[in-house]
């Protein structure tokens, strides 16, 4: 998983806030601004993206396999003609040679039917088929990787407001304290290198909130390039309702998730990429034995109608259609080709394919193992995430409690703008953190149901 990091400086005593963005992935209804919630922004993006439609045409091109296979089975049809001009010595119509010219047209119609070709047809519609549905599972494939690339864009907007929040929070504080202090400066109870301080420290917060509003536009920008919008213009993201996991933090112990053999259990029966590559191996299972009917004979029928004119330069010919009916023919025949020997083309289209066989078998294992690997670390960061949770909740209180106490002492004289500006920012950092740690749980647990077949929801 990609992680980005974003650390703002809120430098009211030089402390440092560092905001990771994990993955997220939520909604809520459609604003009348327009916003888009996750699961619009993921249909738009599987409409409109052209990876997936690079595989849907993937998918048509192996129903047309499918069909040509199937096709296979059915007669053909052909039909000829045929004009011919001899000069010099040749056959006339009395059975004799001559120095003359001669003229012949011909016209034939014939069909032909296989009967039996040693189980190949029927091995290579089942193979199509087999490709067909694994060309399917390649295009979900492609569905949830776009879908897992919007909702990492789209958390990063998150994210990118969640800290515009703290940052303009952190104004309308030290605007509070600015006027305050400007009031006693004038009252004669403070001096004016304190008022100074705290209005530079304003405006270290107005310039750090300018920087978290330009990286939320940029946030925006990349979804909306993601999504091949025209334009980011009149673009924006519902912001998610956490109302749904305050129940957790009233919990001494938080859920915790599945173990990873059990997710990769679940994992296994729907993860559109393991379903491909079974039918892969079953296909190229298949492919063995349409290699192998080339040990077997081969059986067809075939029937056809033909004519013919005939015309002799100095002898006397019957007219045109009098001939074509006169010389008139059908008939019927089947064709039998038994195999001898065929430099051992047979013999190593069968070791090809077994060989083809292996790999697909390997590639299955290594795509196995692969998701295991992921889920696991779905699994280790779900509990780390329930662990912040906790850990978040605990330090908000405290953080929170420490700050209502220094701001009445700060008020009343008893504490340094100094220690105001460190207790604020430390109770920043921890609500923003607290946001952190409930997204990030959210993310997690709707992870792990999307391991197990549900849709990118929470």
């Amino acid at each position: 998983m990609i992680m980005n990091k974003i650390t703002m400086f809120f430098k009211g005593k030089g402390l440092v806030m560092s905001v990771s963005l994990f993955h997220l992935f939520t909604f809520s209804p459609l604003s009348a601004q327009q916003s888009w919630t996750l699961s619009q922004c993921c249909d738009y993006a599987v409409e409109h993206n052209i990876a997936v439609k690079q595989y849907e045409n993937q998918c048509r091109q192996q129903e047309l396999q499918v069909s040509t296979a199937r096709n296979s089975r059915l007669p053909d049809l052909s039909a000829s003609a045929g004009q011919n001009f001899s000069f010099g010595r040749g056959l006339t119509a009395q059975n004799t040679y001559t120095n003359t010219n001669t003229s012949s047209t011909s016209f034939s119609l014939g069909t032909s039917i296989p009967l039996f070709t040693g189980f190949q047809i029927p091995n290579q519609i089942k193979m199509s088929r087999l490709n067909l549905e694994a060309a399917t599972q390649d295009l979900e494939k492609a569905k949830n990787d776009i879908r897992m690339q919007v909702a990492q864009a789209y958390v990063q907007i998150l994210y990118d407001m969640e800290i515009c929040d703290v940052a303009h929070r952190q104004i309308s504080i030290d605007s509070a304290q600015a006027e305050r202090l400007q009031a006693m400066l004038q009252a004669g109870k403070t001096s004016e290198a304190e008022v100074s301080q705290q209005q530079a420290t304003l405006a270290q917060s107005r310039l750090t909130a300018t920087q978290a509003e330009n990286n939320m536009r940029l946030s925006l920008l990349a979804l909306s390039q993601l999504l091949e919008l025209p334009s980011p213009e009149g673009f924006n993201v519902a912001r998610p309702n956490l109302d749904n996991i305050d129940h957790i933090e009233n919990l001494n112990h938080l859920e915790t998730p599945s173990s990873p053999e059990a997710i990769f259990a679940d994992a296994l029966a729907i993860k559109p990429e393991i379903q491909a590559q079974h039918l892969r191996v079953a296909a190229a299972e298949r492919n063995i034995e349409v290699a192998r009917a080339g040990y077997y004979p081969t059986l067809s029928f075939s029937a056809g109608l033909g004519s013919n004119y005939y015309k002799t330069s100095g002898f006397k010919a019957d007219g045109f259609g009098k001939q074509l009916e006169n010389n008139f023919s059908q008939y019927l025949g089947f064709n039998l080709s038994i195999p001898i020997f065929n430099r051992f083309q047979t013999r190593n289209s069968i070791r090809s394919a077994r060989l083809d066989l292996s790999n697909q078998q390997l590639q299955l294992d290594n795509s196995k193992k692969a998701l295991y690997k992921e889920i696991q670390q779905v699994y280790y960061n779900a509990v780390a995430a329930d662990q912040k949770l906790t850990s978040s909740l605990q330090a908000r209180k405290s953080s929170s409690d420490a700050f209502r106490l220094m701001q009445a002492k700060y008020e009343n004289g008893k504490a340094t703008i100094t220690e105001f500006n460190e207790a604020k920012n430390n109770y920043l950092k921890t609500e923003s953190d607290l946001t952190q740690a409930r997204y990030e749980r959210l993310y997690q647990q709707a992870l792990i149901k999307f391991y197990r077949g549900k849709a990118l929801d929470l």
